[in-house]
């Protein structure tokens, strides 16, 4: 094998190897072992991999969690309600229908 055909194996492994890391902040524990274990990883570094995956998913929902919780934190729900109904019509349709119940035997 030549070095320049080492070289590319090398830097194709790397590239899947970083490709890996960054969607695995997104993957299950399980996914991220299917995916990785035809690279020549060392079983500690994909153990490290995964914990670092799950704290980064981890980090990643708290900060969209705060973000949704601050944004939500601000709407007055009372006045959005008024603003609906000031604006809109409200129908309901209904359908009711009576059905004989079946006589029990003694």
């Amino acid at each position: 094998m030549s070095a320049d055909n080492k070289e590319s194996k090398l830097g194709d492994v790397l590239k899947k190897v970083v490709s890996t890391g960054i969607s695995a902040a997104f993957m299950t524990e399980e996914a991220v072992k299917n995916m990785v274990q035809d690279l020549p990883i060392p079983k500690e570094a994909i153990n490290s991999l995964i914990a670092n995956a799950k704290s980064t998913r981890d980090e990643f929902v708290g900060a969209i969690k705060n973000e949704l919780k601050t944004h939500l934190d601000k709407i007055d729900v009372s006045k959005e309600i008024e603003k609906v109904l000031d604006k809109y019509d409200m129908e309901v349709n209904a359908k009711i229908s009576f059905k004989k119940k079946k006589k029990e035997t003694p």
